[in-house]
């Protein structure tokens, strides 16, 4: 009986299914075209990465660790993630998952709601880092001021594209959205300091002098490393063209409330 209904099936006429002649156009938000972060939201195993790798804090940081977590309720203790993954990221040289893994154990929280906030941050660096991490904003105050040109230098220079390091494991360049120095415009950051009113040239000469003082050891090397701030001759974010404003004494009660 079952090898007769097979061949009644086999015999039926298998209906038409004709290929659309052309395909329904989709609008999309967005006409530009997309474009993937060079980091994964997700985790996989690499030989500097797992979990196999063992991470402690170090006794300066238990210091530390104590001193933070005096800062908050005992019950809300969890609030403390992230000064101690920036703890552990420059301890570790990056936020690598046994770094995570510690975090979440001392604080009592699930691994995953310590992996979301290392996750959403660009602060945390899941991947090894050079000595010298390059970060180059790129937004509209520093693209207005030319900040193509500082990325071109980085990238001459350095001889790497973003997301990559150079083969010496000295600098790792990025690209990066505001820093908040917009006064400064274009800029860069490496590691904590701000480098501000750059051009190409300037570039490359800050990145020669780091260089240069990496050859170097003990005071020589102190005195040879670039000094942060802007590379125009500015002092801060005053005004490049002068003072233009309170130039004058400064107006008092007395010039409009002549009764005080």
């Amino acid at each position: 009986m079952a090898s007769r209904l097979s061949r009644i099936r086999l015999a039926l006429p298998r209906p038409a299914h004709p290929r659309p002649t052309h395909t329904t156009p989709i609008r999309t938000f967005s006409t530009t075209t997309t474009l993937r972060s060079d980091a994964l939201f997700v985790h996989r195993d690499t030989p500097e990465n797992n979990t196999s790798i063992p991470f402690t804090f170090s006794p300066q940081n238990e210091t530390l660790i104590t001193e933070i977590l005096a800062r908050y309720p005992p019950q809300y203790k969890k609030a403390a993630v992230m000064p101690l993954l920036d703890l552990g990221q420059r301890q570790h040289g990056f936020t690598s998952l046994s770094v995570m893994n510690e975090v979440a154990k001392r604080l009592d929280m699930p691994p995953m709601r310590v992996y979301e906030v290392a996750t959403f941050y660009t602060m945390y660096n899941r991947s090894p880092v050079g000595k010298y991490h390059v970060q180059c904003c790129t937004t509209t105050p520093c693209m207005l001021r030319d900040s193509d040109a500082v990325m071109k230098g980085i990238q001459d220079h350095l001889g790497v594209t973003p997301g990559h390091t150079t083969k010496d494991g000295l600098f790792t360049f990025s690209e990066v959205e505001c820093l908040g120095a917009c006064a400064n415009a274009p800029m860069v950051q490496i590691n904590d300091d701000f480098y501000e009113d750059l051009t190409y040239e300037t570039t490359i000469d800050l990145l020669k002098a780091l260089q240069a003082a990496e050859g170097a050891t003990g005071a020589q090397r102190a005195a040879k490393l670039p000094k942060p701030g802007p590379k125009s001759g500015r002092e801060s974010c005053e005004n490049s063209a002068g003072l233009t404003n309170l130039t004058g004494e400064p107006w008092g009660k007395e010039k409009f409330r002549t009764d005080l």
